[in-house]
């Protein structure tokens, strides 16, 4: 069994490394595409970002990913001074430049913009955004089911970091991922404030109990678009679907678990905490979802 994996695993393609990288209006090589160490998100960590997933000449899901993205902005008071259209025409810019036509993964990053002076303050970000668009040919080659450590680091409460931000801080979530590492596995499987299972580190989970599907609330998880998705196949397909409380005994007890992300789509799940999950494979609730999930993807594409 390979010692690691990441829900981001991918196979290597060489071309990665003759990319133009879209940079607040201009395209420019990947050895040339650099930010001020003034830059907000450099310093602070002071931005947010998006992932967006190439299928067959289609942007999957662009408009609610356009929509997270510019309701993020307006939660963290920054002017992305360009319009939806204009951030989208960015995006086929550097599509096109690349000569990507699919199986291509996007990071578009906005932060609030290089400072004057090295402080916190938001008002000494003066000079306009910062905006960034890397694009990679990217094709997921994950080689086993995931496995999971439950973590002390927890997804928190809005009043301090909203989880549903899909911000630059990413430290609770990094320190969460080595905290899982240091256990022996992939990634880390983390509770909310009332110590029920909350998300991983990186993505959205799901676990199937007796043919049901649960996840969490969403109360403290990133509001994500491929969650969604799944919650609404499941609505339109028969399959019962759950967004409720519950626990790591719950968890352990699952026939099956999978994760979700712009990237992976459905990531089977292994094994958590050491206890291997139903047969330690892909299960076949979560392969009927796949295939779902791939059908409503070639719809999305047509």
């Amino acid at each position: 069994m390979q010692d690691h994996v990441t829900t981001h695993q991918a196979q290597e393609d060489a071309r990665n490394e003759e990319i133009l990288i879209w940079l607040n209006g201009r395209l420019v090589p990947k050895a040339q595409a650099m930010v001020s160490v003034y830059d907000s998100g450099f310093m602070l960590g002071d931005g947010v970002w998006e992932g967006l997933r190439l299928y067959n000449g289609t942007w999957a899901f662009l408009d609610e990913h356009m929509d997270r993205l510019f309701e993020a902005a307006k939660a963290i008071d920054l002017d992305i001074d360009m319009t939806r259209d204009e951030v989208i025409s960015a995006l086929l810019e550097t599509q096109t430049a690349n000569d990507m036509h699919t199986d291509a993964h996007a990071r578009l990053m906005v932060t609030r913009g290089v400072k004057t002076r090295p402080f916190q303050h938001p008002s000494l970000s003066r000079q306009g955004p910062t905006v960034a668009i890397i694009m990679e040919h990217s094709r997921p080659s994950i080689p086993r089911p995931i496995r999971l450590a439950t973590v002390p680091h927890i997804r928190g409460l809005p009043m301090t970091q909203d989880p549903k931000l899909n911000s630059h801080s990413k430290l609770n979530c990094i320190l969460a991922c080595i905290a899982a590492e240091k256990a022996g596995a992939d990634e880390a499987l983390m509770l909310d404030v009332h110590g029920f299972v909350n998300t991983t580190n990186a993505c959205n989970f799901f676990i199937v109990r007796k043919g049901a599907v649960w996840t969490s609330t969403g109360d403290y998880c990133m509001n994500g678009i491929t969650r969604q998705k799944v919650i609404d196949l499941c609505r339109a397909n028969g399959i019962p679907v759950y967004e409720r409380n519950f626990s790591l005994v719950d968890t352990y007890g699952a026939n099956e678990a999978f994760l979700t992300g712009t990237f992976g789509a459905q990531t089977p799940v292994g094994e958590i905490d050491g206890r291997q999950i139903g047969t330690g494979e892909m299960g076949p609730v979560t392969h009927r979802l796949r295939a779902l999930y791939k059908a409503l993807i070639d719809k999305e594409a047509a």
